[in-house]
């Protein structure tokens, strides 16, 4: 596949980086004996499924690519066998995952033996509840501290502000959108060349239509139940949480079915459906009538295949998102997206380009897009998708992501 100049500058800049680490920089090891070129200690609190988590595994496995040693911190999770393949290590410590402040000394106490046992050069949190004390952990042991902020916290009962503050005080703060960056410019004060913005990316080579095969697609349609459907598809991907806007979805769709027969089956993927909140959509559904169009398919094991069944992505999240990942990964599949009109999806959509952004929880605004999307032709279809995954190649890709992190790290590690 050829790739664009974007893509090839992203490329060359991490080759580079790779081999000014290849060579012992300041502060850091190599030579004869092998020793990696440099080591970061990454901190998360569980390693499941999550934005948070998938990109510290993809961060890891560019570390290792660059010669150095990719060190995480976590209580553990799901994604350990991934971890294992990027060649990265994890650092088992229970109840990492726990926001108790009285075991605060104890996590310090803990970071820092890692610190100077495994000679730790950087360290980056990527998480409030580890991130304070990593913090104070570099500090005392005269490491460069890293964040990523990754969320758009909240700010709901007193005190929420101060633990949020601690994501804002790496050096640099790496912000996954612009949205974000002035989010921690607003709240924290922090100047703008504190940040670096560094989007989150899709993985080119897993979220590619073409190597999708019609047996994986037929494969996802007959464990959905929908091989006797020949309606498009309207996917919804994204955890089964009240904020991602599944419940609008339902309310827009209902709209529609008061002209007529739904033309579109709807596909919520991911979550518990049998949960709480499974179990209030699909009351939701039944009655508006939907019943025989909306079904809840829990955890998806093979998203590109799912994307590639589809006709329409729709996230159409109440809360802005802090990036908003599933919205790159549909554009990356060549799949025209409609997302709501706030946070990262304002910088990763381009409206009437590769998809639409509608009022956020304004149901009448997304069922008119929903029907704006699904009048087109097929020519239409693939000329807006085909610019989504141009916008993706482009901008969002993970080696972009993983090229632009060693860059922060070449730097940090020049400085010592």
């Amino acid at each position: 596949m050829e790739q664009s100049s974007t893509e090839r500058a992203s490329t060359e800049r991490a080759s580079k980086v790779r081999a000014s680490s290849a060579q012992p920089a300041p502060g850091a090891r190599g030579g004869a004996d092998h020793a990696p070129a440099f080591t970061v200690l990454q901190l998360v609190p569980a390693l499941n499924e999550g934005g948070v988590e998938r990109g510290a595994v993809e961060i890891s496995a560019a570390i290792t690519a660059a010669g150095g040693r990719a060190l995480l911190a976590s209580a553990g999770g799901r994604l350990e066998p991934a971890l294992r393949r990027a060649g990265g290590e994890l650092i088992r410590r229970p109840g990492f995952d726990a926001k108790n402040p009285f075991k605060l000394p104890d996590f310090i106490r803990a970071i820092r033996e890692i610190i100077l046992a495994e000679k730790v050069d950087i360290v980056h949190a990527r998480s409030r509840a580890p991130a304070w004390a990593g913090w104070f952990a570099a500090r005392a042991e005269h490491r460069p501290f890293v964040t990523t902020y990754h969320g758009s916290y909240s700010e709901g009962f007193p005190g929420k502000r101060l633990y949020n503050s601690v994501m804002a005080k790496g050096r640099p703060v790496i912000a996954v959108s612009e949205f974000i960056a002035a989010r921690v410019m607003e709240k924290h004060g922090l100047a703008r060349e504190d940040i670096v913005v560094i989007p989150r990316g899709a993985d080119l080579s897993v979220f590619d239509e073409r190597l999708v095969t019609p047996e994986r697609t037929a494969a996802i349609a007959q464990d959905w139940e929908l091989t006797e459907d020949p309606r498009p598809i309207v996917l919804l991907p994204g955890r089964l949480t009240r904020w991602k806007g599944q419940g609008l979805l339902v309310e827009a769709a209902a709209l529609m079915a008061q002209d007529g027969p739904l033309p579109f089956r709807i596909v919520l993927a991911g979550g518990d459906p049998y949960g709480a909140f499974g179990r209030e959509i699909e009351e939701r559904a039944r009655a508006a009538g939907l019943s025989g169009d909306v079904s809840l398919v829990g955890s998806v094991t093979d998203m590109p295949a799912a994307l590639a069944l589809s006709a329409v992505v729709v996230c159409p999240s109440l809360e802005p998102e802090a990036f908003g990942r599933a919205v790159v990964e549909a554009q990356a599949m060549s799949r025209p997206v409609i997302a709501a009109d706030h946070g990262g999806a304002r910088e990763t959509v381009a409206p009437g380009v590769s998809g639409w952004l509608v009022r956020p929880g304004d149901a009448g605004a997304l069922a008119q897009a929903l029907r704006e999307a699904l009048a087109l032709g097929p020519d239409a279809r693939a000329a807006m998708g085909a610019a989504g995954l141009a916008r993706v190649r482009a901008q969002y890709s993970i080696a972009a992501m993983q090229a632009a992190t060693l860059d922060v790290y070449a730097k940090l590690l020049a400085r010592r």
